[in-house]
């Protein structure tokens, strides 16, 4: 047999192990469900799960089982800091055998600074933090709003604050990093300003207002002015009296109208109507956004789209959900916290209900697929190796390390040829589609079967090899490999087409790679689940 021949049987092999995978991934007939689920829901623990579940009830539909301890592991990770666990990382959970586990690793995980890093660039995405056309924010002022945005959330800034601080600042974009806010639009009249508040702080799209009602809200932007200054790309935000010496009208979102005093900011006057307790458009809307980046979905779906006709699919739960922002003064990790530790985002991810409502009332876990830079960051961590970032413009900054995480860039033009390919979000519109795929492209999955970026990060791993040589035989290879990429031991029957494989040749470091590149091609390891 020629060595092109042994090349194409290894392949052959390792592409039978991918698809799989995929069948168990995404719970086809032939499915080993045992990986995935766990018991099923006896008692709902907490009032979310008293909701959720007595909806599910009057619905008729079954909800899924409880995810096991390994399925639990790798989605906490991935849903909170946007990372995949070592493999002894899961090796000590799975060994621990404390009830409150699940507990103290959300809490764990919330602390470290992975955490930060991660709802830094979900942040970056809705508040459009980019260099270049169409934002245009420059570099100084792009390292500068994402190092405010990452200590705010590391020292988990109160919602409320975080809101008024970008709402209401004025100052220098270089030195003062929140009126970035006013700076990244793709324009900066008054209208597009007032879209851009209501999108991120109100999950509404203004847009698509009758002409008057956004007129009148545009008249609490109305006063944003801005001036350059001699330093490189600068520019100060302020609030430009002259530009009325009258009092004028503006209306809120709710109808009411109100004469602004040609002293006094507008956008105080908005932040102080906005950021109220009582205010559903503020609450109502942090609310949603938190459960559906949990949960895969919002309350209301899409959560950036709050409107009349479009209602919450269970308005007790987010009503629940709203008390609870403001029992807790905004403190956006009780928050996270509190989703994290209920049955209902503990849930499997095989549906217990073929019922096409079952998705939409949060009755399993839905199948997302990794972000971007998630996916990279987590095939770099399995083969210890870096990526290479560059922008296409030569400003300053442009030098990213290689060793550096793609969740830590702090600019959406610096990027990398995988992001780009796997849909990165260009950060050009706030929007929380703008990223979104379920489901991927041909290219992406040539990419990641054939090209020779991957295969290279496998083929010339040390830290593949070295796992490996350690291992001892192909037995405790493939329980190391699946530890390391899926987070969990592998079934009998996997070992079993392992144990095969090895027996078609002589070079165990081979089978050991090929196995890891069929694992990192499943959908299993794709996609949180």
């Amino acid at each position: 047999m020629t060595m092109m021949h042994h090349q194409i049987c290894r392949r052959l092999f390792a592409v039978g192990v991918a698809l799989w995978a995929m069948q168990v991934a995404l719970a086809t007939p032939d499915a080993k469900p045992d990986v995935f689920e766990d018991q099923p829901v006896r008692t709902a623990s907490g009032q979310f799960d008293q909701l959720v579940f007595g909806q599910l009830r009057q619905l008729g539909i079954e909800p899924a089982k409880l995810c096991p301890d390994e399925v639990f592991i790798r989605r906490v990770y991935l849903d909170v800091i946007g990372t995949i666990p070592e493999a002894g990382e899961v090796r000590a959970f799975l060994e621990d055998r404390s009830q409150n586990k699940r507990s103290v690793l959300i809490n764990r995980l919330m602390e470290r600074d992975e955490f930060a890093d991660y709802w830094a660039m979900q942040w970056c995405n809705l508040l459009r933090v980019k260099s270049e056309f169409p934002i245009n924010l420059w570099p100084n002022a792009v390292q500068a709003y994402h190092r405010w945005i990452r200590t705010a959330i590391k020292e988990n800034m109160p919602y409320d604050r975080f809101v008024r601080e970008l709402l209401t600042t004025s100052g220098s974009n270089v030195r003062v990093p929140q009126v970035n806010f006013y700076r990244a639009v793709q324009n900066k009249e008054p209208q597009a300003l007032a879209q851009a508040a209501a999108l991120t702080f109100m999950g509404v799209r203004a847009d698509k207002w009758p002409k008057e009602q956004m007129a009148g809200m545009a008249a609490f932007f109305s006063q944003v002015g801005y001036k350059s200054t001699a330093e490189w790309k600068e520019e100060i935000v302020f609030f430009d009296s002259g530009k009325s010496n009258a009092a004028i009208s503006a209306v809120f979102p709710d109808g009411t109208t109100v004469k602004l005093d040609p002293q006094q900011d507008p956008r105080e006057v908005f932040a102080n109507w906005l950021i109220r307790p009582g205010n559903p458009w503020f609450t109502r809307n942090i609310a949603n956004r938190a459960w559906s980046w949990l949960l895969g979905r919002g309350i209301i779906q899409e959560p950036d789209d709050i409107r009349p006709d479009n209602p919450p699919v269970n308005p007790a739960l987010l009503a629940l959900l709203e008390r609870e922002v403001v029992a807790k003064q905004y403190d956006l990790k009780s928050l996270f916290r509190l989703i994290l530790n209920s049955q209902t985002y503990q849930l499997a991810c095989i549906p217990g209900s073929k019922d096409p409502r079952a998705e939409a009332n949060f009755a399993f876990y839905p199948v997302r697929r990794l972000e971007a830079e998630v996916l990279i960051d987590a095939i770099n961590q399995i083969t210890g190796t870096t990526e290479s970032y560059s922008s296409r413009i030569p400003e300053p900054f442009t030098f990213i390390p290689e060793d550096q995480r793609s969740i830590t860039l702090a600019d959406a033009s610096i990027t990398s040829p995988f992001l780009d390919l796997f849909g990165r979000s260009p950060r050009d519109t706030g929007l929380e589609s703008e990223p979104h795929s379920n489901r991927p492209t041909t290219s992406q999955q040539l990419h990641l079967l054939n090209s020779s970026h991957i295969r290279r990060k496998i083929e010339q791993s040390d830290k593949l090899k070295a796992m490996l040589r350690t291992a001892g035989n192909p037995r405790n290879a493939a329980d190391e490999l699946y530890l390391a990429i899926l987070s969990r031991h592998p079934t009998e029957e996997e070992l079993n087409i392992v144990t095969a494989y090895q027996q078609t040749g002589d070079n165990k470091r081979r089978v050991g790679l090929d196995l890891a590149w069929a694992l990192i091609n499943s959908a299993e390891f794709q996609y949180r689940h």
